[in-house]
């Protein structure tokens, strides 16, 4: 009878300890919207030190070099979708607070709305999916780890972020390593043929730059005994580029062409001639020693025929990536929980710029120099207004309008009072720039431009200084614009004249 009891008791709290274990598990709810932020920014804050670790590192694996590639792309789209949520919150508490509305506790300066919507239902999945992938991302990352202490550190260069966020270096690590790669690469020659690498990419997307920062290298430097420029070159002229003579630049030089190896550049803006090219090649062939290399940049993709490797392919940055870029530019850092009203303005900002660099440049700069949320609204209704009124400013072209490049872009009333239109005809850099104080005080600014002042009245042609990089070589981006006035206004005037006569 005893052993009866036990076994029904036995039994009966097995099943009681099962039933409250199944009881305890239903009754537990799915992590909120802030528990979930909260965790993406601590795992964020664990993928962005084994970034900088590996930022601060020469590494030579091109498997590991993937890898912290694709760390990178999960840092950017957790930031982007961070970011998106706390700048949801801003326009929501900007928005009359309904009883539908909870305090949020990750950001006291925002709440977040719950609703049982299929779209809430859908960004609650996009949360946990990123959330997810960046967690998959820092368990692969467990090996790369250890082995980042095996690799030599970088010398430390205390410009060099600014330096690559001012000329837009950035998020270009693994097209920089095929450069590096193609230009110290040992090859047997062939013929005496000499490596030819080009690089195709749109207007603006970085290719001068990269090449640049390629030159600067001092390993690139140590290889070669003399890098030779040739900057926008013609097309179809047989003039241009026809013997190393010919050479704009010369960036580096310790020997006599034919004694080492040297490195050319060709900048283009197009395609170049067939005959050109081959007259090129052929002196580049007779003069130069074996080693040496040639790099061809253009917009046009027909210039991948030149090439004796894979050429490279430059595409705009993704929205992750076009966004993290814009706000350390603009914030000087990736916690915007200081200013989540600036934030919200800057997100929208971005997203106007459409991932175009020179543009994130300028108007990063522009709010930079003014932390106020009604002038940062000022600059967003202008820049939209600029778009508005330029429906073509941000096309994609693949035709000749797309070589061509710059077209005139009409900005604004240059007052409230005056009918005349401002202009900006096309756009230039000018490089090594040293100007005084004074002569920089004296040149209209970005923000004259788009807002007035009442010391500048432009009239006629002028410059106007749209971004300056003040990290050596101190590039200066000039834009020349020009006061019109409407095509009706000076029609109606020739006819008055004409019956005054």
């Amino acid at each position: 009878m005893a052993m009866f009891l036990s076994s029904i008791l036995s039994e009966f709290t097995s099943r009681s300890i099962s039933f409250l274990i199944d009881k305890c598990l239903t009754s537990i709810s799915p992590p909120t919207v802030e528990e979930t932020l909260s965790n993406l920014q601590r795992l964020l804050c664990r993928v962005h030190i084994i970034v900088d670790e590996a930022d601060e590192r020469h590494i030579s694996n091109h498997a590991m070099m993937r890898q912290l590639s694709q760390l990178r792309k999960e840092m950017y789209r957790g930031y982007h979708t961070l970011d998106t949520f706390r700048c949801r919150g801003v326009h929501e508490e900007e928005n009359r607070v309904s009883p539908s509305f909870t305090p949020s506790n990750f950001n006291p300066a925002k709440r977040i709305r719950f609703s049982s919507s299929d779209s809430s239902s859908s960004e609650q999945g996009h949360l946990l999916e990123v959330l997810g992938c960046l967690e998959a991302a820092i368990r692969d990352t467990s090996e790369l780890v250890l082995f980042l202490s095996g690799y030599p550190r970088r010398c430390r260069q205390p410009y060099s972020m600014y330096l690559l966020l001012d000329k837009c270096m950035f998020g270009r690590q693994m097209e920089m390593e095929q450069i590096l790669g193609f230009l110290l690469q040992e090859e047997a020659p062939i013929d005496g043929n000499l490596g030819v690498l080009p690089i195709v990419g749109r207007r603006r997307v970085g290719k001068s730059t990269l090449i640049e920062h390629a030159c600067n290298n001092e390993r690139v430097r140590t290889h070669f005994c003399r890098i030779m420029c040739f900057r926008r070159c013609g097309t179809k002229d047989e003039r241009t580029v026809a013997t190393l003579s010919d050479c704009d630049v010369i960036k580096h030089g310790s020997g006599a062409i034919g004694d080492e190896r040297i490195l050319v550049i060709i900048e283009l803006v197009g395609d170049m001639d067939e005959d050109v090219w081959r007259k090129f090649y052929s002196d580049c062939k007779h003069h130069v020693a074996g080693g040496s290399k040639i790099i061809v940049a253009s917009r046009s993709e027909k210039i991948s025929r030149f090439g004796t490797t894979q050429p490279l392919e430059l595409k705009l940055l993704t929205p992750e990536e076009h966004w993290y870029f814009f706000k350390v530019r603009t914030f000087g850092s990736t916690d915007l929980a200081d200013h989540p009203k600036l934030a919200s303005i800057a997100m929208d900002m971005a997203r106007e710029t459409n991932r175009d660099f020179f543009c994130a440049s300028v108007v990063s700069a522009l709010l930079k120099a003014n932390f106020d949320a009604h002038f940062w609204s000022m600059a967003l209704a202008s820049v939209k207004k600029i778009k508005r009124i330029n429906p073509l400013l941000y096309r994609e072209e693949k035709g000749a309008d797309f070589l061509q490049g710059f077209k005139p872009i009409n900005v604004r009333i240059v007052n409230k009072t005056s009918v005349e239109n401002l202009v900006i005809l096309h756009d230039y850099e000018t490089g090594f720039v040293r100007e005084t104080a004074q002569n920089e005080g004296s040149q209209m600014t970005i923000r004259d431009l788009l807002f007035g002042s009442n010391n500048v009245r432009p009239r006629g042609r002028f410059e106007v200084v749209a971004c300056r990089s003040h990290i050596p070589p101190n590039y200066s981006y000039m834009w020349e614009c020009e006061v019109r006035r409407p095509q009706r206004m000076i029609s109606r005037r020739k006819r008055t004249q004409q019956i005054q006569s």
